[in-house]
């Protein structure tokens, strides 16, 4: 049910906001779309003793950008086990602030929550991380970043992922 909820505010804020846009909104911005997958390497630390977690799965990323500053973002991933931990899946929806250092190289920064679950537990939280990307053709991208998806009293969920970008 969380993640229907997720997905279902996710959708509304960017059916809402690419709408407002499109019907001649005093902004004369044009809202670009863009859809990435990546490899997701994860971490799950407890706070308390052993049982330090990761493996690697996959993440799909779309989104669209407002202008060049800022944009709406949905996460869905999920794979990869490390013995009895086994991530079924995350989905989160995020803002994300852009800073452009080169008209082909940008910085950017990522809030908002997410909902992870694992075979151990099901959890939804806070999210924030952080990350850049290079243009490599006028309409794909490489890029990278660092998430921290959950941040729970008794263990902390991370994610380093590395894809591609494509804006349509």
């Amino acid at each position: 049910m969380k993640t229907f909820t997720i997905s279902a505010v996710s959708a509304a804020l960017l059916l809402a906001g690419t709408s407002a846009l499109a019907q001649g909104s005093p902004m004369n911005y044009d809202p670009s779309p863009y859809l990435g997958g990546d490899a997701l390497f994860w971490e799950l630390d407890p706070d308390r003793g052993p049982g330090k977690a990761d493996s690697t799965g996959l993440r799909l990323r779309g989104g669209v950008a407002f202008n060049d500053y800022f944009a709406l973002e949905g996460h869905l991933g999920g794979g990869g086990s490390d013995g009895s931990v086994e991530l079924d899946y995350l989905a989160g929806a995020y803002a994300k602030g852009i800073l452009p250092i080169t008209p082909d190289f940008r910085l950017y920064g990522l809030a908002g929550f997410t909902e992870v679950d694992f075979d151990v537990d099901d959890e939804t939280g806070f999210s924030w991380g952080g990350g850049a990307e290079f243009d490599v053709a006028p309409n794909l991208a490489l890029g990278a970043d660092y998430v921290r998806y959950l941040d729970e009293s008794n263990y902390t969920f991370d994610a380093a992922s590395v894809g591609m970008t494509f804006r349509f």
